[in-house]
């Protein structure tokens, strides 16, 4: 299953993709032997670019076991604490997803709640495995509001080659943990923001995490 969000990016390529593709093979079995290396090129870097694009199903462990289940999948790049965060009017813990290009980049919802906000913050687009591009790069913030009633965050940060940040959850919105909210294109950054007296880590930087399914925090 393909994501609808990269539809506008992966339709164009296949029309261009498999008739070149069907070009080279009819020249090829017409004795053009040499038409084979176009054809394999061409397959290779258009079934790249669709993995890229991949959208498998995942089920969410049940809201009972109390934990934030990952964003997005990738490599957990930091376990942060601030003093403030404004997703939720306090002190946070925010735990960072490192997207490489080879990952899933669909996102998804941690914990079940209602989208109270959307903060698009332009910026720069800094290599996102530097620790600063955090701070600087475009993102886009979404808060949400728990049927428990504390707040949490979800941040979409681009990178050196994603630019473009599509998110589907608007405000107003009711999402079930799991949901699909969006993704970033071609590399990225998802943050976890969720209170920090009311949730404990459960993961350390390194760790390899799966959107929807890695537990990432549980709620005290």
């Amino acid at each position: 299953m393909l994501s609808r969000n990269g539809a506008d990016q992966w339709i164009p390529a296949t029309l261009v993709a498999v008739p070149v593709m069907l070009g080279c093979a009819w020249l090829a079995l017409r004795g053009e032997a040499g038409w084979w290396l176009p054809f394999g090129v061409t397959a290779v870097a258009w079934l790249g670019f669709l993995a890229f694009f991949r959208d498998p199903s995942r089920t969410p462990p049940p809201m009972s076991d109390r934990t934030m289940v990952s964003p997005a999948d990738g490599l957990v790049s930091a376990v942060l604490r601030q003093a403030q965060h404004e997703a939720v009017d306090g002190p946070a813990l925010v735990i960072r997803v490192y997207l490489s290009v080879l990952d899933v980049h669909v996102n998804r919802v941690p914990w079940s709640g209602r989208v109270l906000q959307r903060s698009h913050r332009p910026g720069r687009y800094v290599d996102v495995r530097v620790a600063e591009s955090a701070k600087v790069n475009e993102s886009m913030l979404l808060t949400l509001q728990a049927s428990e009633g504390f707040r949490f965050g979800v941040r979409l940060v681009s990178g050196a080659v994603a630019r473009r940040i599509a998110c589907t959850a608007r405000v107003g919105d009711t999402l079930n943990r799991g949901d699909r909210m969006g993704m970033i294109k071609f590399g990225s950054t998802t943050e976890l923001v969720v209170p920090d007296a009311e949730f404990e880590c459960l993961v350390q930087v390194g760790d390899r995490v799966r959107g929807a399914e890695t537990a990432l925090a549980r709620r005290r």
